[in-house]
């Protein structure tokens, strides 16, 4: 064996903290996984109209800046599907058409098939009947469903901002599931005039999750951050977000953390 000369061994403990700092920083470049980059996230916007049937860009306003604020708490953004009637007006940000086939069939795609976990949000006008949904109404039947052949057993979040959503709860509930609506099924919600930006409900939701540590303290926070709005410019009666956790998917979200903003 060649022996190592004195000069060469004064030499080694410089080339080992050169190693070591090599090595720390490939580590320090590693991202780190995040709780929710395994979801799957859909953000559909049904509606292009104010509630004066005028144009409107409310819910788009909303399915973008949700999608990206998704991502900044963890999920991946490949992961992340965007839905919108007039996909075609926004063609860069690679937008899916806002139809049953289409949602249906990105759920059944390889990638979101063998997801961790299923969340989807929409955006719209409703009535006690449903949601407005592109061409058609989404019934909470049809919802149930949907979620049912997608994304079955899995941790689900079903997120539903629209005036009367609150029938979207009871058909929903499941124990794997949390649904969280912007108002009672008698009631309806506020923000989607012809100037509003966000509608009150996705305005919450926006302001609040890079704030919240997981989605039940999420949840609790869209509620108070609406009370607070609707008492302020004075709407009523109450919009009244509904809220349901099902009692196996509970513990999993107190383990599940968004990624929250630097202070």
């Amino acid at each position: 064996m060649r022996a190592i000369s004195r000069r060469g061994l004064g030499l080694l403990p410089f080339v080992l903290s050169a190693l070591i700092l090599v090595h720390g920083s490939a580590l320090a470049q590693t991202p780190r996984k995040t709780d929710f980059a395994d979801w799957a996230a859909l953000v559909i916007a049904g509606d292009w109209h104010a509630h004066s049937g005028a144009p409107s860009e409310v819910f788009d306003n909303a399915r973008r800046d949700i999608s990206k604020s998704l991502v900044k708490a963890g999920f991946q953004s490949a992961n992340v599907s965007e839905f919108s009637v007039r996909p075609d007006r926004y063609a860069a940000a690679r937008v899916f058409s806002t139809d049953l086939k289409s949602v249906s069939d990105t759920l059944g795609q390889a990638h979101y098939r063998s997801s961790e976990g299923c969340l989807i949000y929409l955006t719209s006008h409703g009535n006690p009947a449903g949601i407005v949904f592109g061409t058609r109404m989404l019934t909470p039947a049809m919802l149930a469903g949907l979620l049912d052949r997608t994304c079955g057993q899995k941790p689900t979040i079903a997120i539903v901002s629209a005036c009367f959503s609150g029938v979207f709860v009871e058909p929903l509930i499941k124990p794997n599931r949390m649904i969280v609506t912007a108002a009672r099924g008698d009631r309806a919600s506020f923000g989607c005039g012809e100037t509003d930006f966000y509608t009150y409900f996705d305005n919450c939701f926006l302001s609040q999750i890079g704030e919240a540590q997981d989605f039940v303290r999420l949840a609790s926070q869209i509620q108070s951050c609406i009370a607070v709005r609707e008492q302020i410019t004075g709407v009523s009666p109450a919009s009244e977000p509904q809220v349901y956790i099902g009692p196996q998917l509970r513990p999993v979200l107190a383990l599940l953390q968004l990624e929250r903003r630097s202070p």
